[in-house]
């Protein structure tokens, strides 16, 4: 079943972003989302009032989250979903910290709490087979501790190993890692066995370019925003948008987007 799936980091409401403030841009947001028509798009930095927002632009979508320090407070890595697509038979959220079943805690010197959404996705078209699912990992790794963001990661993969272990679910990981591709969150990852995104790129991940740039545009730099595949799933392909909607960014993290396929 092929599925595509799309990171985004919305960039919060920040009123000093001034013109590139959100209150300027959930048009442009969703422009961008429609163009590609994802199955499955994870955001990462939306507070519970831009979803609100957004929601309206995007009928054809449903979503599951909570905030980062638990229901509605603070950002979220909400995980959106075509409703003629999918429907979603469980779902969750942690922490990445040493203790992940309570949210808003620190972890491992993080500068901010940091946590990871999950859905298990099963294809409309598939009720209730293991054939026509994905399960979807969403993740904001810290910005500033290195030990936060391997330890978090490691958090992460025990979490979807323990869920293979008991669904035999393919898994699409996606997220703002806020590292490049040499660091040690992204490498623990690829020799797991788990299929970066980018290697469906001539050049893999070095040819991908910057996927944060700060309302400036441009693509020299390395990704930090990634998608990432169990080994049962084939990557197909991948995008980095770089493209204006509405006449403007609509972040400052390029949205990404792939399709895979699974086995």
């Amino acid at each position: 079943m092929e599925w595509k799936v799309m990171t985004f980091n919305l960039r919060t409401n920040v009123p000093s972003d001034g013109e590139n403030a959100w209150p300027h841009r959930p048009r442009a947001v969703a422009q961008a989302i429609l163009r590609h028509a994802p199955d499955v798009v994870c955001m990462q930095e939306a507070l519970y009032a831009m979803l609100l927002d957004l929601a309206p632009l995007l009928p054809d979508y449903a979503w599951v989250g909570e905030g980062r320090r638990g229901g509605q407070a603070d950002e979220f890595c909400a995980v959106w979903y075509k409703k003629s697509k999918a429907r979603v038979v469980e779902y969750g959220s942690f922490g990445l910290s040493e203790t992940p079943e309570r949210l808003g805690e620190l972890g491992w010197g993080a500068d901010y709490p940091r946590m990871c959404t999950w859905a298990r996705l099963v294809g409309t078209a598939d009720e209730g087979g293991n054939g026509g699912g994905l399960t979807i990992f969403n993740t904001h790794l810290d910005h500033v501790s290195e030990p936060a963001q391997v330890n978090g990661m490691r958090l992460i993969m025990d979490r979807i190993e323990a869920l293979r272990a008991r669904s035999e679910t393919p898994v699409a990981l996606t997220g703002d890692f806020n590292v490049g591709p040499e660091h040690a969150a992204v490498h623990g990852l690829e020799q797991a066995g788990y299929v970066n995104g980018y290697s469906a790129l001539p050049g893999g991940a070095k040819a991908a370019g910057s996927t944060f740039h700060e309302f400036r545009g441009g693509e020299v730099g390395e990704p930090i925003d990634y998608i990432f595949a169990s080994p049962d799933v084939a990557v197909a392909r991948i995008e980095v948008d770089r493209g204006q909607y509405e006449g403007r960014y609509p972040s400052d993290h390029y949205p990404v987007c792939a399709v895979l396929s699974t086995k």
